[in-house]
């Protein structure tokens, strides 16, 4: 597989969570979560995640109904994804991300219980997940 390092975003209107994840091991650990107002995120901030994790590739989750079918949150995620790529130049891939909310609250409850459901933990998370399926899928 070509690309080693991707760097994972879950989407979201107020929070958009961020991991990292090594193609070699198909793995992801969470970083954090950025605030974002009304989907748009300080760039800045996006800006020093790539500098500091020089990823080969951006996974952005899309997140669909439950049918497969496009909402308004999807064409605001690809939105994002395509401004991450026309802005730093870096390559972008999206990834179903339909059930890696209910994922996450679960794979955190296993660590810790209910404290370990902080909002900015679980976007971060969903990220891990996100990038754990698109290695998945690659395969």
């Amino acid at each position: 597989m070509q690309h080693q390092t991707v760097l994972g975003f879950d989407y979201g209107t107020k929070s958009i969570g961020v991991a990292i994840g090594q193609a070699i091991t198909a793995s992801a650990t969470p970083l954090l979560s950025i605030k974002a107002v009304d989907g748009i995120p300080n760039w800045d901030d996006i800006d020093k995640l790539l500098k500091e994790w020089q990823p080969d590739l951006v996974v952005v989750g899309l997140p669909l109904n439950m049918d497969g079918t496009e909402q308004e949150m999807t064409q605001r995620a690809r939105k994002f994804a395509n401004r991450i790529n026309g802005r730093f130049g870096i390559k972008i891939a999206t990834q179903d991300e339909r059930l890696t909310t209910a994922d996450a609250k679960a794979r955190l409850f296993e660590l810790g219980g209910f404290k370990a459901l902080t909002k900015g933990q679980i976007d971060a998370v969903s990220a891990v997940l996100i990038i754990e399926s698109y290695f998945e899928n690659q395969f």
